[in-house]
């Protein structure tokens, strides 16, 4: 993916002498401008200098009682589509930065990236805006969910889903606690993947709250074990190692709508 800026200035054009050659000089790092024919330099000579255009409307209106502070540019990509055209998510993330930086060095920026269970399809750009909670993609999603029977949106099994944070169990919520969801779908994002005790302590709590102990993970593994009741084994114990989510036949996985722990 490439993006270019071409800022726009104005032209100055120099009078047209005898038998030389129009040209037009404008400070722009876009591309040079080709040279013009005589006739269309002597028209552009004598055309009045244009007025400074004026502020054009906003994009959007800005309701009532509010200001606009920012915007969000939805980028989809995956890691695999990023390798052929010879980038990666890092550097578009940096080189994004750094024309923000260029163009308005008073902005902030701040980079998610947006993770879905490996074969959830989709195109990426609409699993990014649910992963960041764009508001008409949530929408299209509950209209979608909303035109379904009873027995898809309650089928026997687990359903796992992220963009609600909850777990049903046959159609009946598993009653996780935040903590309790938070530690199953930082598994589910990273399905297949052993993940170990202290690889949890860092991801899932904050510096400035109280460290828990390896202990202390076993312990929330055990309560979430026993929620999940005869779909336990979903979660499984690496010994030794860590845990390790493993999705079942009868396993659901919603697309995820919250934001990625995971930041540039």
């Amino acid at each position: 993916m490439s993006l270019a800026l071409a800022p726009v200035r104005t032209a100055s054009v120099r009078p047209v002498q005898a038998r030389t050659a129009p040209s037009l000089s404008a400070a722009t790092s876009a591309a040079p401008l080709r040279s013009l024919s005589n006739a269309a330099a002597r028209d552009l000579s004598a055309a009045p200098a244009p007025a400074a255009a004026p502020a054009g409307p906003r994009v959007r209106a800005v309701p009532e009682g509010t200001e606009a502070r920012g915007f969000v540019l939805y980028v989809g990509i995956d890691e695999s589509k990023a390798a052929e055209d010879g980038t990666t998510l890092h550097r578009i993330v940096e080189a994004l930065r750094a024309l923000t930086a260029e163009v308005s060095p008073s902005s902030e920026t701040y980079a998610a990236v947006a993770l879905a269970p490996e074969g959830a399809g989709g195109r990426d750009v609409d699993v990014v805006r649910l992963a960041l909670q764009d508001p008409s993609a949530l929408a299209k999603q509950r209209d979608g969910q909303g035109t379904r029977n009873d027995a898809d949106r309650h089928p026997n099994g687990v359903i796992i889903d992220i963009s609600r944070k909850r777990v049903l169990l046959d159609g009946e919520a598993a009653g996780l606690t935040y903590k309790e969801f938070e530690l199953l779908q930082y598994l589910v994002l990273r399905e297949g993947r052993t993940i170990d005790r202290h690889e949890l302590i860092e991801s899932l709590w904050d510096a400035d709250d109280e460290a828990p102990s390896e202990r202390t993970i076993d312990v929330h593994v055990r309560r979430l074990r026993s929620k999940l009741a005869h779909y336990q084994d979903i979660v499984r114990t690496v010994r030794g190692v860590g845990y390790r989510f493993d999705r079942h036949a009868d396993v659901s996985i919603r697309q995820a709508s919250t934001p990625s722990p995971d930041l540039y």
